[in-house]
């Protein structure tokens, strides 16, 4: 089930979370994690057994008309071993960019476990995630 977190949701309508050009947003693959919808940090995450992708990669994100886009990623020569089931998308910086913050201050915006290629079994090579083309693209507020 893919679905936006709701705190990531509330997050676009009070201000805490921006798609916009000056937040880094990253994206993750994980494993071990069931989704909950009021989770709101990446602490929340890992503290319930989700295991993250060590190298979270940087989104360069566009949006029109509601609909949230980015550039393809690729995460480079992953080590081998058990499946991603998911990717999760998360406001790693403050709104305002700069740094990362802790992982116990950085927004989930959506979780992503039903998609071409998921889950995916690493096995050393690169892992590519094409965003969908579609009119809904990563996600649609």
């Amino acid at each position: 089930m893919s679905a936006l977190f709701g705190p990531g949701r509330q997050g676009f309508l009070d201000g805490t979370i921006n798609w916009g050009a000056t937040p880094v947003i990253k994206c993750t693959l994980v494993r071990g994690y069931t989704f909950n919808s009021a989770h709101q940090f990446v602490s929340d995450v890992t503290g319930a057994g989700g295991t993250l992708w060590t190298t979270p990669m940087t989104l360069t994100k566009t949006s029109a008309l509601g609909v949230a886009d980015a550039s393809d990623v690729v995460f480079s020569t992953v080590t081998a071993g058990a499946a991603y089931p998911a990717i999760i998308i998360y406001q790693a910086s403050a709104v305002t960019g700069g740094a990362d913050v802790a992982a116990s201050a950085q927004r989930l915006i959506c979780h992503i476990d039903t998609a071409t290629g998921l889950p995916v079994t690493p096995n050393g090579q690169n892992i590519t995630i094409a965003w969908d083309n579609g009119a809904s693209k990563i996600f649609v507020l």
